[in-house]
């Protein structure tokens, strides 16, 4: 290109650093940068926005600091994207206080977040655990009135249910109808793994049929973490029932589910429950996915 005497522009100069930034090339990508700058080409906020999400994708978040300073010395202002990248960036090497912070110096720089900074910061707090501070975010965006949607509410009731804290994930899921929110199968499969951790067996049981009343339909990771549930607490005939659903629906069990099966019949612990099921899908040729494909009739055949 510059052979031909056409001078790179600025969409040109983005679009280099952006692709060596996608590569974690990051030493070309900050000479492409220099270059840039070097040649007259005056880098714009997406410019540095590209540079500056390089750095935090490779967690060299001191970079990306430095550099987000310097723009602003430039005279370029930061847009949402640049502040949304480096929140996540700060999330993402356990420094969600220093993210906290950065929304509280946009808001105080007349750059309103939008729905994705506070999800960003959201899961970066629930992610490290600051739940005190997450709470105390989902209560200020709920003061401020804004449209949440049934990302933030899922965020928040993941972060709640993977720490044990059940009883709040369950709160916040029952609100979801009187704030005109509907859960979708992640928010469902997120409080049905949560029940099931928590061996409330019969309430992930019920949950699970008021969603397909609900008209959201279980997908395969809701069937291979009820399975799952009733396996850990034999309750082998509940996940027959579930196994024998799941495999009407064209659906297969995942790798932790073949493994506890494959526990079972091969030191004989499954009941004859367990046993009959395999026989009948054993005699139907059905396929159980396991790492390199591990048939149902392998299963069962390892307890011959």
């Amino acid at each position: 290109m510059i052979q031909r005497g056409i001078e790179p522009n600025a969409v040109t100069y983005n679009s280099l650093i952006d692709g060596y930034c996608l590569q974690n090339r990051m030493d070309e990508a900050v000479k492409a940068f220099n270059t840039m700058v070097r040649k007259g080409c005056s880098p714009s906020v997406v410019s540095y926005s590209i540079l500056i999400h390089g750095f935090c994708k490779n967690r060299r978040i001191d970079e990306a600091m430095s550099l987000f300073r310097k723009m602003s010395t430039n005279g370029i202002f930061p847009n949402v994207v640049t502040y949304n990248t480096l929140i996540g960036g700060f999330c993402r090497v356990g420094k969600p206080k220093i993210a906290l912070k950065l929304l509280h110096e946009m808001q105080g720089c007349g750059q309103p977040p939008n729905l994705q900074t506070c999800a960003i910061l959201l899961d970066g707090l629930c992610k490290n655990l600051h739940f005190r501070e997450a709470m105390a975010l989902f209560q200020e965006m709920e003061h401020k009135k804004l449209d949440l949607n049934i990302v933030i509410y899922t965020i928040l009731i993941d972060g709640m249910s993977n720490a044990g804290k059940l009883s709040t994930a369950r709160e916040l899921f029952n609100t979801l109808p009187t704030k005109g929110v509907q859960a979708n199968v992640r928010t469902y499969n997120i409080m049905i793994k949560g029940l099931c951790k928590e061996g409330l067996l019969n309430e992930a049981r019920e949950l699970l049929e008021k969603m397909d009343e609900n008209g959201c339909s279980p997908d395969h990771f809701t069937y291979n973490t009820i399975i799952q549930g009733f396996l850990q607490h034999n309750e082998t005939s509940w996940a027959v029932k579930y196994l024998q659903m799941m495999v009407d629906k064209g659906f297969s069990a995942n790798a932790t589910i073949a493994t506890i099966l494959i526990d079972l019949l091969s030191t004989n612990q499954a009941d004859q429950t367990l046993q009959d099921f395999f026989k009948t899908l054993c005699e139907s040729f059905i396929v159980l996915q396991h790492a390199g494909q591990i048939s149902y009739s392998y299963l069962y055949s390892v307890n011959l």
